[in-house]
């Protein structure tokens, strides 16, 4: 798959997204914000985190993006008792007395880890190699998982009995931590129309695994101004309370600022949101749209934000 150019190539990105929004809108009623940034995620190669309350159609829309893109899918059930083998595999021993390597589910292109939090951190830690390296050891050996690969978590932010908070690292592999809130009344109506009747939407396949992957090696060729990487590495400093960017308030809300994922991220972000939205090279405002979703869950409040009724997305938006 090729174009004679990368602004042919952007429009046609530019075009498949638009195609997406539009099948995925067939079965998924608003949540406009939350598909664009499970699509920017994908499109970046990163992975993606949905946190709600339960019954917003988080399972729902996962399993409709990877319908909509024709990948191979699988969902993980997250739960107390869940072991790593139970995600990326196991040994065992075969008829010829020899041990051989049995795939867990983890081998797809598009993983659905439900309610990631409900396990502990040692089955967490069996995700962290694939998010990162796109490859499983198993017995020493490693074996690479197939392109594209997105791990796209949901968790419930109500019930924490029986739950394992995740870990800083496993946190920070996610590209977005993307907040659903609840349908507007008219979305509402709508949903509970469409989903109590027997009429089932039909989905289109609108892109493959090579078109993304293809795709995704176009977003990492747009050109970025050096005021636009300068803005986004900025921004991530200011929350680190004890770096030379922070500023007063910083030090007094923030116990922890984010890492440099964070700015690779922002950049990243920032150049596929441009292209999604027709331009050929991110600026200032691509920056600030992605930058609540990519730093809510690198930072970490302190006593006073507490105190004071501060949410994360409060302190981020200061930060502009």
């Amino acid at each position: 798959m090729q174009y004679p150019s990368d602004v042919e190539a952007a429009d046609a990105l530019n075009k498949a997204y638009k195609q997406l929004r539009a099948e995925i809108g067939k079965v998924i009623i608003g949540q406009d914000e939350v598909v664009k940034f499970v699509l920017i995620s994908i499109f970046s190669n990163g992975h993606c985190l949905l946190v709600g309350v339960p019954g917003l159609a988080k399972t729902l829309l996962v399993q409709t993006v990877a319908q909509v893109l024709d990948l191979d899918f699988k969902r993980i059930q997250f739960t107390p008792d869940l072991m790593p083998s139970d995600i990326i595999g196991s040994e065992i021993l075969g008829e010829d007395r020899n041990f051989k390597f049995i795939p867990g589910p983890v081998f797809s292109n598009i993983i659905l880890a439900d309610e990631i939090n409900r396990t502990p951190p040692k089955t967490q830690a069996a995700l962290l190699e694939a998010m990162q390296e796109k490859a499983v050891t198993a017995a020493g050996v490693t074996h690479q998982l197939s392109k594209p690969f997105f791990v796209l978590a949901t968790q419930n932010p109500i019930e924490q009995e029986g739950t394992y908070p995740l870990p800083e690292a496993q946190l920070d592999r996610f590209m977005f931590n993307v907040s659903l809130d609840y349908p507007s009344f008219a979305e509402e109506l709508q949903v509970v129309k469409n989903t109590t009747s027997s009429n089932q939407a039909k989905v289109n396949h609108i892109l493959n695994a090579e078109q993304i992957t293809y795709f995704q090696q176009l977003v990492r060729n747009i050109p970025v101004t050096d005021n636009v990487l300068e803005y986004a590495v900025k921004l991530v400093a200011k929350t680190r309370p004890n770096g030379e960017f922070a500023a007063p308030q910083v030090k007094r809300l923030l116990n922890w600022g984010a890492g440099p994922r964070a700015s690779q991220y922002l950049i990243l972000g920032a150049k596929c949101h441009a292209v999604l939205n027709g331009k050929y090279s991110p600026d200032i405002e691509d920056v600030r749209a992605i930058a609540k979703p990519i730093l809510r869950h690198r930072i970490v409040r302190s006593y006073h934000a507490e105190a004071d009724g501060l949410s994360t997305d409060d302190i981020i938006e200061g930060l502009f």
